[in-house]
């Protein structure tokens, strides 16, 4: 079913990744970074479904080749740890078809980022097998263009000038007009052993000497007011929820019913926690409508078993109490037969949370044990990197093909373990887990319902006994009843039916509370009726009474008849 994730994370140079590499992976392509001479392949990955450049309105046309966009980003950044792109790492819906997967992704690519003035590579991933692990990444640049096709500054320099004692930032371009309005810049002066900011007319006077030419700054600067926006917290809270918007939309579209939700569940108003402990198991148990967790389970059959015993216990007394009488007889008939109903209720229970358990237990045991192979995976990967960064470290400036070529594999490793935690992380969502620390409950969770299988096993074997015995013991009552007249019997029985059968579904809410399911009731009437085969006894009770009353009509009549002769 759709699930919510989307992942968002940066493509910078200060946690080993490029711009460019990134985009070759996601691509399945080759592509050259001019930036340090590496070439990266991935053409040799499998499970690229759909992949497009898509240009905001000022992007110059020749970006359209992505190795040309990521490129130009490159080569516009200058320093060792700079932001090269955004990347988004969104699941898609299985319930959609790679075609719409495209027309959502284009649909919300250009109303949240295109829109907005960035660029955006995209692709479609579904490794094998196919509708596994479908999702997509969008890379989309960091920078804000100008109407020239330019890039903006992401941050610029503030200065921090003093006017008769206060402090205000302004800009190289702002501080031209502070200037005429006596702002003044603030250097580092030596006042006895201390370096003091101060600006230069104040400093004048005392006679103090400037030790350094650059003046007082914020030490990050002011940021571009786009970039500022597009780094928010509140710019990526919106950015979730339009995605959970566009594939609802895209959802109902294509006559879909499911629906993904971005926000947790305690913004969402609900009173359950996806808490670490609970996990695919209490999931699983409250969707079977009957078990929430371990601890109900345990009071569950609890109450199931007080229950059985005072069936039993009626049952005896019931047995020790019958007379050859017609309404004695059809006492014992029915409230046996209610009790056949509360056994098939119970039966029906139990055979629904067998169900339903197992069919979590088979969903969730290939995710946990392809979420161990990935960690295995990324130990593997995350080893070698360290040793080539090493070896990296290792070789001497000189050796320039080994260094591009180590750089290289390097630039791969880091996007194919980038992959594989994406993964690993989708699979963490699916199982319920906020990191990895959750795994362990889920392996609890899982043998723990394991252990409950075995319980409801044995639970359902009791009661697949106790309603054989009940079926035993209304077929020795119904060879009692087989020397009093059937219609009589019948109607006897069916005049308290309904009050034996209210008392057994009281009997089964008391019991299951708001687990009590209606429709599962009726299926148990509807059962037990079928094991007795009430339908055709029915019927010939009534063809009897039916031949009865005519041939109590016609002797009605034959004494009138002769009066009138008379």
């Amino acid at each position: 079913m759709a699930i919510y994730h989307l992942e968002a994370k940066m493509v910078s140079r200060g946690n080993g990744r490029s711009a460019v590499a990134a985009s070759a992976y996601l691509s399945c392509s080759k592509m050259l970074n001019d930036y340090d001479g590496v070439q990266h392949d991935f053409t040799r990955k499998k499970g690229l479904i759909w992949q497009d450049v898509l240009l905001s309105e000022f992007a110059p046309p020749e970006w359209k080749d992505r190795s040309v966009l990521w490129n130009a980003v490159e080569k516009n950044e200058k320093t060792k740890n700079s932001r090269l792109a955004r990347e988004f790492v969104p699941a898609l819906p299985i319930e959609l078809t790679p075609a719409q997967w495209q027309e959502l992704l284009t649909d919300f690519i250009q109303n949240n980022f295109i829109a907005d003035g960035m660029c955006a590579d995209v692709a479609v991933h579904d490794p094998y097998p196919p509708g596994h692990n479908p999702h997509a990444h969008i890379m989309v640049t960091v920078r804000p263009l100008d109407e020239k096709g330019n890039w903006q500054y992401k941050t610029e320099k503030e200065y921090l000038c003093v006017r008769n004692g206060e402090e205000r930032g302004f800009t190289a371009a702002e501080f031209k007009a502070a200037q005429a309005d006596g702002w003044e810049k603030q250097y580092p002066y030596k006042v006895g052993r201390k370096k003091v900011y101060l600006p230069p007319s104040e400093a004048e006077k005392h006679g103090y000497e400037r030790v350094s030419k650059y003046p007082k700054s914020t030490k990050y600067g002011r940021q571009n007011p786009t970039s500022e926006r597009w780094n928010s917290e509140e710019q990526l809270v919106q950015w979730r929820k339009a995605w959970a918007d566009a594939t609802n939309r895209y959802l109902e579209r294509y006559g879909h019913e499911e629906r993904i939700d971005h926000r947790s569940h305690t913004e969402r108003g609900l009173d359950e926690q996806p808490t670490i402990h609970e996990g695919v198991a209490a999931r699983a148990l409250e969707r079977q409508g009957s078990i929430s967790d371990r601890c109900e389970i345990n009071r569950q059959i609890k109450a199931d078993n007080a229950l059985l015993r005072e069936l039993k216990a009626a049952v005896r007394k019931l047995a020790q109490a019958v007379k050859k009488t017609i309404p004695a007889l059809a006492e014992a008939m029915e409230r046996l037969r209610g009790n056949m109903i509360i056994f098939r209720y119970q039966l029906r229970h139990i055979g629904m949370g067998k169900h339903r358990m197992n069919e979590h237990i088979q969903a969730a045991v290939p995710k946990l044990e392809r979420y161990m192979g990935l960690v295995r995976q990324i130990k593997e990967k995350t080893k070698e990197r360290k040793n080539l960064l090493a070896e990296k470290k290792e070789t001497p400036f000189y050796q320039i093909p080994k260094l591009r070529d180590l750089t290289r594999r390097i630039a791969e490793l880091t996007e194919e373990l980038e992959e594989l935690k994406t993964e690993k992380e989708m699979l963490l969502r699916s199982l319920d887990c906020a990191d990895d620390t959750g795994i362990s409950s889920v392996k609890k969770d899982i043998a723990a319902m394991e252990s409950t299988l075995k319980k409801l096993e044995a639970q359902e074997a009791k009661y697949s006994a106790e309603l054989d015995a009940a079926l035993k013991e209304y077929s020795e009552l119904k060879e009692q009843a087989s020397e009093f007249d059937a219609g009589e019997l019948m109607e006897a029985r069916l005049s308290i039916r309904e009050e034996k059968e209210r008392s057994a579904v009281t009997r089964v809410q008391d019991a299951y509370g708001e687990r009590y399911d209606s429709l599962m009731m009726f299926d148990s009437k509807r059962d037990v009726a079928n094991l007795l085969h009430e339908e055709a006894e029915t019927r010939s009770v009534r063809e009897r009474l039916r031949q009865k009353q005519q041939t109590k009509t016609q002797r009605q009549r034959k004494p009138k008849h002769y009066e009138q002769e008379r």
